[in-house]
């Protein structure tokens, strides 16, 4: 692999970091201190092409390639982690499925305005009832003529709030099981939808995290994405890419905290020397200093991977269990180095450890990532004999 950037990553880096200095790390305290959604911002990363980055032109995107999309990922959670999430859920749960598995009035209706920045996606797999058991799923979607009828709920849903469109998952057949689910694509506007509860959280207070009703809406057959019966490979294969922009995410997070805590240790001064000259804080600096590094060689040999065609799986459950386990240890070290003041919302340590701890949870937990790595790792050994 090689890791020197070529010049669009370099420049892709480089608008990412100038964006969030100077656009985000001014005003991520505020918006999350009063939970407002970052909308100023996200047009702006919109002029930018950062909404659809690996859609080709031909659909309104930016047309990059993975690791340039996850190097942006990475900055822009440096500099506000909602707005990270935000940017990650279009791109990596709405954009990419439609490109691989929509047809091309699908693309050319859907995807090209939420590539664009148009309108926003959100991505409807969880249940109040069912989160990684998906087959355990209760909303429906029985066909009616050349209309799906679809009742049920979703919870925990990134975007929710503000999403016009919505990559919905339902069971056409609940006796099926997980061969009983279809994706279905929702234009809020054309079929309103109810939004439920705005959740209270922990972290990522700017981004919205909502339940979705579906009471009788009724939408086109046209609109069910990847046929009939194919929902859950659609998800699958989705949820992969998504694990590697939430490790992105993650690793952005930790590089904040990172940055912040090393600044600090050369600032602050106890017993007549900078806290940075004593070996403790050192051995965790270090520390910290090799855990990003070490996860962002999984995230970026993920996100090549997947650019290449490869079987990525197992790469990206293990980038996205490492990145965010490193994110909550580098958040942790970085909020002990600031002492008392990591404690208090003047600093951004404690922000920081706030919004780490969600990326061991959403896009797969950490236990369902070390399941999916032990299948690939037995029928790895199993094929090699």
């Amino acid at each position: 692999m090689n890791f020197e950037l070529n010049e669009l990553q370099q420049m892709v880096r480089e608008t990412a970091r100038s964006f969030a200095d100077a656009e985000l790390i001014p005003v991520a305290a505020e918006l999350d201190k009063k939970g407002t959604f970052p909308s100023v911002q996200i047009d702006k990363l919109a002029e930018l092409g950062f909404l659809g980055m690996a859609v080709p032109e031909r659909w309104g995107g930016a047309g990059v390639d993975q690791l340039s999309y996850i190097i942006a990922i990475e900055e822009i959670s440096r500099g506000c982690a909602s707005t990270g999430v935000i940017m990650s859920v279009n791109n990596s749960l709405v954009c990419d499925p439609l490109l691989r598995c929509g047809d091309d009035e699908q693309r050319d209706r859907f995807l090209k305005p939420l590539a664009s920045g148009e309108r926003l996606g959100c991505f409807a797999l969880s249940e109040p009832a069912s989160g990684s058991d998906a087959a355990g799923m209760r909303c429906t979607a029985i066909k009616d003529g050349d209309h799906y009828v679809i009742n049920g709920s979703k919870n925990w849903i990134t975007n929710g709030k503000e999403a016009d469109l919505c990559l919905l998952f339902a069971h056409h057949d609940p006796s099926e099981r997980l061969r009983g689910i279809s994706a279905f694509i929702v234009d809020r506007k054309q079929t309103p939808y109810g939004i439920g509860k705005v959740e209270e959280k922990l972290g990522i207070k700017a981004s919205s995290t909502t339940s979705l009703i579906f009471d009788n809406i009724r939408i086109p057959a046209s609109q069910c994405i990847g046929g009939e019966g194919n929902g859950f490979k659609v998800a699958l294969s989705t949820l992969d890419g998504g694990r590697i922009g939430i490790a992105a995410q993650a690793l952005g997070i930790a590089r904040a905290a990172f940055e912040e805590a090393l600044a600090y240790s050369r600032e602050r001064q106890a017993f007549g020397s900078y806290i940075g000259d004593f070996g403790a804080i050192q051995e965790m600096l270090a520390d910290m200093a090799t855990e990003i590094e070490a996860a962002r060689l999984l995230i970026w040999r993920a996100a090549v991977a997947k650019q290449d065609g490869e079987r990525y799986g197992k790469m990206a459950a293990m980038a996205k269990v490492y990145a965010s386990e490193m994110s909550a240890r580098v958040t942790h070290k970085a909020l002990q180095i600031h002492g008392g003041y990591g404690y208090v919302k003047e600093f951004n340590a404690e922000r920081h450890v706030r919004d780490a701890r969600i990326t061991e949870i959403y896009e797969g937990t950490s236990e369902i990532q070390r399941l999916v790595i032990a299948r690939e790792v037995q029928k790895e050994h199993a094929a090699a004999g």
